[in-house]
């Protein structure tokens, strides 16, 4: 293969240039490469492809709008048909009363729009104070300017300095956020960034009673809670926005991946009709921040079509039923000597964590088992010290038993 010119995302390019890995059709859970291989896809892309690949309605859909209107701005008063109903629609399904839904591309730009929303609403409440936000050790926030600060995973802090006025703490224990927010004064802290299943710094779920533990501390003093969703909403945890499981109604939500199953680039983040209101009351300033594609209609159109088939083939009650089967066919990789843990249990998503004794002698286990699995026809995402697993949701228990056989196929082989 010939050198290439795309720069890859998180890519070693001197080993990628000559040796990229290229996808040509999806079907379902299923990817064929320019070879003709098929594999089945065990990460959903990037979490994110719930719904399956190469679905007809969601192709049909956007084919219609392209026709009718395929982009516009929605700055000032401008809308369009299908943003005003996916907002309604989201505004409807989402945890906390009188939603409202501010559109952007994708997780990064939903995370920088609630961090500058939670700053902005205590400028406009009174308490300019307000401007420290706290997220969690191993968090994903993307990799934008915000996002980067709030990360919680050391290696991708790069391109420092990074926004002021942001920490972390520990992220399975209640007490190191009270003991924070004494630190600091709660009274200087805009709010706490939390994933309810920590992605892509390992897949960490929860401790029993830590979602909502955390939302208390929140709330008791005065600290917005933003549910980062990008991962786990949409059918990913088995509810629409992956808190409502554990019953807690969070100030602000950020979305993207699986409101379209990643057909096309679009995100969001719900307001608490609270943390709204300065923001729509009358005589309001306008709040200085958007994208050009917000609320793009086609984009829309993706991700009304997309809802319309989690509900019509109660895809979330299927994850719900998933979540278990997966983590019990996840479990039987726990006696291998190269896993040191199964993580899973929380929604369709699982990781093995790869032995430190075995990793310190070689940090590229985890990529070398990934690329022994891809040989054996199963693609799982290589992490920092783990590997991850997170299908569509239309994974079947056949699709499971693949699963588990590629993978330990692929520890064997690299053991």
């Amino acid at each position: 293969m010939t050198d290439t010119a795309f720069w890859h995302p998180f890519a070693a390019m001197g080993a990628v240039r000559d040796a990229e890995f290229v996808i040509t059709r999806g079907e379902d859970v299923w990817l064929w490469d320019d070879a003709g291989r098929r594999y089945l896809d065990a990460t959903a892309s990037l979490w994110n492809v719930n719904v399956g690949h190469g679905r007809a309605e969601i192709t049909e859909a956007v084919t219609r709008q392209m026709r009718e209107l395929a982009t516009y701005q929605t700055f000032g008063d401008v809308t369009n048909r299908p943003a005003r109903e996916l907002t309604r629609r989201l505004a409807e399904l989402a945890p906390v009363p009188g939603a409202k839904i501010f559109l952007v591309n994708g997780g990064g730009d939903a995370i920088d729009t609630a961090a500058k929303i939670a700053r902005e609403y205590w400028a406009r409440s009174g308490a300019p104070e307000r401007t420290v936000l706290i997220s969690r050790e191993h968090a994903y926030h993307g990799t934008y300017g915000f996002g980067t600060s709030l990360a919680g995973m050391p290696p991708n802090r790069l391109a420092g300095p990074f926004v002021p006025d942001v920490v972390q703490v520990a992220y399975d224990d209640p007490t190191a956020l009270e003991v924070e927010l004494e630190r600091l004064g709660p009274e200087r802290v805009a709010a706490f960034f939390v994933e309810p299943v920590i992605g892509a710094g390992g897949v960490l779920p929860p401790p029993p009673g830590y979602i909502e533990r955390v939302r208390e501390i929140c709330a008791q003093h005065g600290v917005l809670f933003v549910a980062d969703s990008v991962i786990c909403g949409f059918g990913r945890l088995g509810d629409w926005f992956g808190v409502d499981r554990f019953g807690i109604e969070p100030d602000l939500i950020t979305f993207a991946k699986g409101v379209t199953s990643g057909y096309l680039p679009l995100g969001g983040v719900v307001a608490h009709e609270r943390v709204a209101a300065p923001f729509w009351e009358a005589g309001a300033p306008p709040f200085r921040h958007g994208a050009t594609y917000s609320g793009h209609p086609t984009a829309c159109a993706a991700a009304l079509a997309n809802l319309d088939v989690m509900e019509h083939e109660g895809l979330l009650k299927r994850a719900g039923e998933l979540e278990g089967s997966m983590y019990a066919a996840l479990r039987t990789l726990g006696d291998h000597p190269l896993v040191s843990e199964v993580r899973g249990g929380t929604g369709v998503l699982g990781a093995l964590e790869i032995d430190p004794e075995r990793r310190a002698a070689d940090a590229a286990l985890p990529a070398k088992v990934a690329a022994a699995a891809r040989e054996r026809g199963v693609l799982i995402r290589p992490m920092i010290s783990a590997l991850a697993v997170s299908p569509p949701l239309t994974l079947t228990d056949e699709h499971l038993d693949l699963l588990t056989d590629a993978v330990r196929g692929a520890l064997d082989a690299v053991a």
